[in-house]
């Protein structure tokens, strides 16, 4: 037992070690925040409806050659004007439901759904 322990001990407690490590870092990343895209092309929000678990960062990013706003209908975010290739982020932190659109094109409409 005691040549087992010496000869294969330190490198079986190192793959124990390492396997216990791995593990908690993939519990860690199960409950981090997540992110999410939405692009904003040919006047639309594509996709036009998400749904995301509480701490999700959006992003919208602007790829039409027109200039577009991200905006809630109940004024919780609104970005600037989005020039070709600008994007906007927002984080939510309370589940919800949370409408916007274009300030520019009203028309333009989409939601994100926070759980």
């Amino acid at each position: 037992m005691r040549v087992f322990l010496l000869r294969w001990g330190l490198p079986a407690l190192g793959l124990a070690a390492a396997l216990w490590g791995a593990a908690l870092l993939s519990v860690a990343h199960a409950g981090a925040p997540s992110a999410q895209q939405v692009t904003i092309e040919q006047f639309k929000f594509t996709p036009a409806a998400l749904t995301v678990p509480v701490g999700t960062t959006v992003t919208w990013t602007n790829k039409d050659g027109t200039i577009h706003t991200v905006t809630s209908t109940t004024k919780v975010f609104a970005s600037e004007a989005l020039d070709q290739g600008g994007s906007f982020s927002y984080t939510f932190t309370t589940p919800g439901s949370y409408p916007y659109f274009c300030k520019l094109h009203p028309r333009m409409t989409g939601s994100v759904t926070v759980q």
